[in-house]
């Protein structure tokens, strides 16, 4: 029951960030054919981000391509506040990057494409550390998987059949069993003292 984030680029600000510009050397027959790739990151900067992969004999149009490709991959993260809602890890390939909400001013403590993945994102407050891979291809789509897992606390209580605060802790459940403990003890009890 995973609910559909994507959204159309239609009607967005989108910042533009370059992670990675890559130079390929194909080597034909009259020497070397070059091409390049390019891996760009698009976001308003509140909470869509999307990630994009183009390929072209010239950069501009690399990367052109690549935010085309981006645009059309827009994902809404779920956050709280200008942290993520729970910690999570993104996986792809061997890249695999942790995730974690951070306290209010802690800033985005992270490297080179999840920092742009990110900031882009609208999260301000978040620990990272890349565990695998550091192809910064893997990185980046880790951290997508990783903020694509992500769950707001009304979608785990859904899951759950459970009300909000439950899921939260926020009602005292472990005072009210024991109570109802405490009572039932005492009728038994009572039911000892009657036969005896």
């Amino acid at each position: 029951m995973l609910h559909d984030r994507t959204v159309p680029a239609t009607g967005l600000d989108l910042q533009e960030r370059v992670v990675e510009i890559n130079r390929v050397a194909k080597v034909v027959k009259g020497g070397r054919r070059f091409s390049f790739t390019a891996l760009v990151v698009v976001g308003d900067e509140r909470d869509v981000v999307g990630i994009g992969y183009g390929k072209a004999n010239e950069v501009p149009v690399a990367i052109q391509k690549g935010v085309e490709r981006a645009k059309k991959n827009l994902y809404r993260v779920p956050k709280h506040g200008s942290t993520i809602t729970h910690q999570t890890m993104g996986i792809f390939g061997a890249g695999r990057v942790f995730l974690k909400p951070a306290a209010p001013g802690t800033g985005v403590i992270a490297g080179g494409g999840v920092r742009a993945v990110l900031e882009l994102a609208g999260i301000h407050d978040i620990l990272s550390k890349s565990l695998g891979s550091q192809n910064p291809i893997n990185l980046v789509k880790a951290t997508m998987a990783g903020l694509e897992s992500l769950r707001t606390p009304d979608e785990v209580a859904d899951l759950r059949g459970l009300s909000i605060n439950q899921v939260l802790g926020l009602t005292d459940k472990h005072a009210d069993d024991a109570a109802d403990l405490t009572t039932d003890i005492e009728a038994a009890a009572a039911v000892a003292a009657e036969q005896s």
